[in-house]
């Protein structure tokens, strides 16, 4: 139960945190929330808020070319643990210069975690997960660690992959099928809505990053419980209209 809360945490600092709130700006989250997400953004360990956006935004403005830093026609396994391994494509570097990134910087929060990081990645990726089961409950030190700390980390950097990699590759286009990005639905169950993807890079701005209702989407109702809280405010969506009128028009009308 520890190793899945942590999994939840983490996976809530990049879905709610870093892609939803600093990468598109879907919503605006009071001081206390952005706090909360951006320790759970350490805890992740996936690069700081800053470089995550970053990316993230040369991803969505150049997808699929030589530009996008998680390129789908480079392969499966590029967008995945090859990543970590290559340079990025020069292409990704200077295109990425000509977008403008200050508003991130503009925030202290991302300021704090971008100084901090390395100290801030050691106590919420390894430390607290560590020594809490210990502390509170006796749990071997062993097995707070490599469950905990070590599963956990490496099944949420494997669920983001996905996004970047399955759900570019195997699913259905009800929004856009001249686009890669695709529904996938093993993705969402695994990266807490994240899955709907090819209504994703249609609508980028929604906040909920998928068609709201009965889907499976816990980082929408995370959110949506910010806002019952007054935490957040100014949530965007695509009106309805817009959506079927996109469906219409460029869906592969699976949907």
């Amino acid at each position: 139960l520890s190793a899945y809360f942590c999994f939840l945490m983490t996976a809530l600092g990049v879905t709610a945190g870093a892609h939803r709130l600093w990468s598109h700006r879907s919503y605006k989250a009071k001081l206390p929330l952005r706090i909360f997400l951006a320790a759970a953004n350490s805890m992740a360990f996936q690069n700081d808020i800053y470089e995550w956006s970053r990316d993230h935004r040369v991803h969505h403005k150049y997808s699929e070319t030589d530009a996008d830093p998680h390129n789908a026609r480079r392969g499966f396994f590029f967008k995945r643990e090859w990543l970590l391994f290559v340079r990025k494509h020069r292409d990704v570097i200077e295109k990425g210069r000509k977008l403008d990134f200050t508003d991130l910087l503009d925030d202290p929060v991302v300021r704090f975690q971008r100084k901090y990081y390395k100290s801030s990645v050691i106590l919420m990726c390894f430390v607290i997960p560590t020594f809490v089961p210990w502390y509170l409950w006796g749990e071997s030190l062993w097995n707070a660690y490599f469950l905990a700390s070590i599963l956990r980390y490496t099944i949420s950097l494997n669920v983001t992959w996905l996004v970047n990699s399955a759900a570019h590759m195997y699913g259905n286009r009800p929004y856009d099928k001249y686009i890669n990005p695709r529904q996938n639905t093993f993705v969402t169950l695994g990266a807490i809505g994240e899955g709907f993807h090819n209504y994703h890079h249609t609508f980028p701005f929604d906040y909920s990053a998928s068609e709201l209702g009965l889907k499976f989407n816990p980082t929408t109702w995370f959110i949506d419980f910010m806002f019952w809280l007054g935490l957040v405010t100014d949530r965007k969506q695509a009106p309805k209209e817009m959506i079927q009128a996109r469906k219409e028009r460029t869906g592969d009308g699976s949907a």
